[in-house]
């Protein structure tokens, strides 16, 4: 039987996403091969939105996180996660959101992302009538060009937040998801590149202010490069369930598969055409319709048109109604987001559910 394979199937209510616990720790030990030392690695949590998958990260020693929501982090929170990255700049009610959090789990130490000086200045006065100070990280725009400071202009925002209270600087935040070249060596020498006005901001910072900066760099494609540095945290994602896009984008990461899509051929309308259920409510649609699934137990298919609540396939003809494919997203992190909870499979036999609890935009606070 194949890995995948499900025994009780017929008990599981398609479209679904399974997760393989198994498999989760054996990527887990692959990542522990790339950084042996678990205070460099604050893997990031977007992916996998389970507290059950932290729980096993945290077994392994890990003890810092990043993530990208406050529920994400409201959810490492609750689980006590000593040291909690929010990569993302509270601006409006997200500031009495996090600083809600702040208070809420006392022994979780919450940091979040800066970028320029009104964020740094309101999100000062807000700390200040909470009574704590913040821990910021200077977020740099190193060429992806969505958030962040270009370094060059970042000694003057430091300056700014060191005559602040509220808010302390810890730290600088580089997020390179922009070198995704497939060729290893040209990605390495564009991330070094763009790392380098990194570096050497650190260097001019820490002499010209009484700080110690820690530096957190790169995402799942450029992590590799980044722990060949001394003192860099990583903060790969998609590797705890990989998928189908990086599998084929990083060949030098050897992750495995372990989260599927689940569907069901629900119609066969037409010779060498058949319907599934996986439309686009169950799986990440955002990539050009070639490029959302490859189902491991069906060749020759072709995806034909994609909705709501269908997914048409071109088959060579042999699909039946009731046939169950098993898929791998082409983009795991955005379709995790879509399934209120994960089907857990141990030895090809679905054992439970997990709640995808951080997937909502607010859990308590």
């Amino acid at each position: 039987m194949n890995w995948y394979s499900i025994h009780n199937i017929e008990e599981l209510t398609t479209p679904a996403l399974v997760v393989y616990p198994d498999r989760v720790r054996e990527n887990l030990r692959i990542l522990l091969t790339f950084v042996p030392d678990v205070d460099r690695l604050r893997p990031h949590v977007k992916t996998n939105k389970c507290a059950e998958v932290c729980v096993m990260m945290m077994a392994a020693g890990i003890y810092k996180f990043k993530c990208a929501t406050l529920a994400e982090a409201e959810m490492l929170g609750a689980l006590q996660v000593r040291d909690v990255l929010l990569a993302y700049q509270p601006v409006g009610p997200a500031v009495h959101r996090l600083l809600a959090l702040i208070h809420q789990f006392p022994k979780t130490r919450y940091s979040c992302l800066v970028d320029n000086p009104d964020s740094a200045t309101a999100l000062s006065s807000q700390a200040m009538l909470a009574g704590v100070t913040v821990p910021v990280f200077i977020d740099l725009n190193v060429g992806m060009n969505r958030t962040g400071i270009a370094p060059r202009n970042a000694v003057e925002l430091v300056a700014h937040c060191q005559s602040l209270n509220g808010i302390t600087v810890v730290g600088l935040h580089a997020y390179d998801g922009h070198l995704r070249d497939r060729d290893l060596e040209i990605r390495k020498a564009n991330c070094d590149a763009a790392f380098q006005a990194v570096a050497e901001l650190k260097v001019q910072l820490e002499e010209n202010f009484p700080i110690q900066l820690t530096v957190v760099a790169g995402g799942t494609p450029t992590f590799p490069i980044h722990a060949q540095r001394s003192a860099v945290e990583c903060s790969p994602g998609t590797f705890i369930f990989w998928d189908y896009g990086y599998q084929h984008l990083l060949p030098e990461q050897p992750f495995l598969f372990a989260a599927l899509a689940v569907t069901r051929v629900i119609s066969v309308p037409a010779d060498h055409v058949a319907t599934t259920d996986l439309g686009h409510k169950a799986i990440a649609s955002e990539n050009p319709i070639t490029q959302r699934v490859h189902f491991l137990n069906a060749e020759g298919i072709e995806p034909l048109g994609h909705s709501e609540e269908h997914l048409v396939l071109k088959t060579p003809g042999t699909l039946q109604v009731g046939d169950v494919l098993y898929g791998v997203p082409h983009h795991i992190c955005p379709t995790v987001a879509l399934h209120e909870t994960v089907a857990v499979v141990e030895n090809n036999t679905v054992v439970g559910h997990w709640h995808v609890v951080a997937r909502k935009r607010k859990i308590t606070v």
